[in-house]
């Protein structure tokens, strides 16, 4: 959309804004962090969000509904108000509140209609904080009571319209005189660490709660959900943010209570809520209806992914797919090129998220590994030679006493083969074709490593590699240690074309370690994993391809483990020589392409990104 086009749509009325920029609102998506695994949700619905802070916006700036003219100005609520607060103070139910510095008209954020007023926070109700209870008297006196009002922290409150978590199993029994108690319509604020000024909430019965939350009782012509409403917009937050103080961050309720906010005559208050609760709930319907076409589509590109990968014998690859005219019957073989060819057909549709593309990734890795990517050589050497020749290298190396002899690793029974091979393949045992060395830990003891290790954070003479160098973000952030420490942990050397491996907390990950410019030696709680004969970077990608089969043989509650006698006894496809180098080449060939995809969806994404922004600050 041009420029122009945007500032023609945001002239239009507040349904206009949002029903004729449904497609923004929708497909502006934002990718959050691809770090870990798991079924977690990978992005955010960032236009739907920007959407309900223009919602908001709209509605405390008085552009939401209209004005009418005949509504009781803001004036009159403000000195009714102010009455009856005197007459507490008067009747001593409330202290004497300090002075409130005169408002400037720096100080006001935006402009006003007419009848509305901007006011200090404290000019509207009564500001008070909650208590605090330890964790241990919580637990002991204030759990598992029957009746008392209940008590919320800031745990218990949501980041919007949601209701408080009431059924905590904390309750304050009435009798108790120290504890605040907040009533029915209190707006409710967290005042104090990362969570302060964006988690807030009404109370919908009377409760007490914690010290890090501020209340404010506003008056009963006052619309508590239209307090609540300011302070989820970025307006508020701004004010807010700008007062906060301290290392964990906070604000005084002195501070608070001076934090200016939009008065609307009362009839108007009640029609600006009234809006907002239909335009949220239609935020709701599209959020939800986002959510639930995204996921419809990764199951559709899991789906369609997932037939490349059904078991066949002698199957077709990719490469024999792009054949001109092929032939086939109703064989396995057929199945394969018919299952490429709906991926293929829909490619512009089916790749259009992150999460799409990293299966298409993954797919990748498991075809090349499966002897589905490239097509196979009558030619080759097969695999069952190269085992042959590794094994005889082996005995040598025994015979040399170069290495210690290993126990015999067994047999692999039809069970564990995952899938048919192709001609000239073979499956093996992984600890038939690589060494897995443990890391010194695990040789010498934690104790004699400490006593001989220090970790450097300048730069000395190796580079102690962590699973954590592997992430752009802390790619070059290294621990180093000594050349003294490197020789004395000789058998955690690493060079590059080594792989390693988590031992423990995500056990089964793999890391190819690249050329650092200087020694590298292993860190702790790792494998390394040293081919023989063998392309460590198919090794990799077969590592890398089956990270949920390696994962199952982790073991632990709290913290799961894999041992070094389960990496070596993993079932391993192995391909012959020449057809790895093949299989590596056409996989980095097509993750480049995959990189590609991503970058242009990144561009995509940040467009449209920037459009949603910049529909909401030419709007408000």
């Amino acid at each position: 959309m041009a420029e122009h086009d945007v500032k023609v749509t945001v002239k239009k009325t507040a349904e206009q804004l949002i029903t004729e920029n449904l497609d923004i609102w929708t497909s502006a998506i934002e990718q959050k962090s691809a770090s870990g695994r798991g079924s977690s949700k990978k992005f955010s619905l960032h236009g739907i969000k920007k959407l309900r802070e223009l919602i908001l916006e709209l509605a405390v700036r008085g552009k939401l509904v209209p004005q009418d003219k005949k509504d009781e100005p803001a004036s009159v609520l403000l000195e009714r108000i102010a009455a009856e607060k005197a007459q507490l103070v008067k009747d001593k139910k409330i202290k004497k509140p300090k002075a409130l510095p005169k408002i400037s008209e720096d100080e006001k954020p935006f402009e006003l209609p007419n009848g509305w007023e901007f006011k200090r926070l404290n000019d509207i109700g009564i500001i008070f904080n909650g208590n605090s209870v330890n964790a241990r008297l919580k637990e002991q006196k204030y759990t598992g009571l029957s009746e008392g009002l209940p008590f919320i922290a800031t745990k218990d409150v949501g980041y919007g319209f949601e209701e408080l978590d009431y059924d905590n199993g904390v309750l304050i029994p009435l009798e108790e005189p120290k504890f605040k108690v907040a009533r029915k319509n209190s707006v409710l604020i967290c005042a104090e660490g990362g969570s302060a000024g964006k988690k807030c909430g009404i109370a919908t019965q009377s409760i007490c709660f914690g010290n890090k939350l501020f209340a404010i009782e506003v008056h009963d012509n006052f619309e508590p959900k239209f307090v609540l409403s300011f302070y989820l917009t970025p307006t508020f937050y701004s004010m807010f943010s700008a007062s906060m103080t301290g290392i964990i961050g906070g604000i005084s309720s002195a501070k608070f209570s001076e934090l200016l906010i939009p008065v609307p005559p009362p009839a108007e208050q009640h029609r600006i809520i009234a809006k907002v609760d239909e335009l949220m709930s239609l935020c709701d319907a599209l959020e939800a209806q986002t959510e639930a076409s995204l996921v419809a589509h990764q199951t559709l590109v899991e789906t369609l992914l997932g037939a490349l990968l059904l078991p066949s014998a002698d199957t077709n690859s990719l490469e024999q797919v792009e054949s001109p005219e092929p032939s086939f019957d109703n064989s396995p073989e057929r199945h394969f090129i018919e299952s490429w060819q709906r991926v293929a057909e829909h490619f512009d549709t089916l790749f259009t998220t992150c999460a799409s593309i990293d299966t298409l990734k993954q797919t990748i890795l498991q075809l090349a590994v499966m002897g589905k990517l490239v097509e196979q050589d009558a030619n080759d050497e097969p695999a069952a030679k190269l085992l042959e020749r590794i094994a005889a290298e082996k005995a040598q190396l025994i015979a040399d006493k170069k290495i210690k002899k290993q126990k015999p690793l067994p047999a692999i029974t039809d069970e564990e083969k995952q899938f048919e091979l192709p001609n000239g393949w073979d499956f093996c045992r992984l600890g038939e074709i690589l060494q897995v060395i443990s890391d010194y830990h695990a040789n010498g003891g934690y104790k004699i490593l400490k006593e001989n290790v220090e970790l450097l954070d300048d730069v000395n003479y190796a580079i102690m590699l962590r699973t954590t160098n592997f992430s752009e973000k802390n790619y070059n952030n290294y621990k180093y240690i000594t050349e003294l420490a490197y020789n004395f942990l000789e058998k955690s050397k690493l060079y590059a074309g080594d792989i390693i491996m988590n031992k423990i907390g995500d056990p089964g990950s793999s890391f190819y370690v690249d050329d650092r410019g200087q020694p590298m030696s292993l860190a702790m709680n790792l494998f390394l994993l040293r081919t023989q004969s063998v392309s460590s970077r198919y090794v990799f990608l077969y590592l890398s391809g089956n990270y949920d089969y390696i994962r199952g043989f982790a073991n632990g509650t709290s913290t799961q483990t894999i041992t070094k006698e389960a990496v070596g006894n993993l079932v391993f496809s192995l391909p012959p020589l020449e057809e790895q180098h093949r299989i590596v080449s056409k996989v980095d060939e097509l993750m480049a392409l995959c990189d590609q995809l991503k970058a242009r969806l990144a561009d995509a994404q940040t467009t449209q990104l920037h459009l949603t922004d910049a529909i909401v600050e030419q709007a408000v």
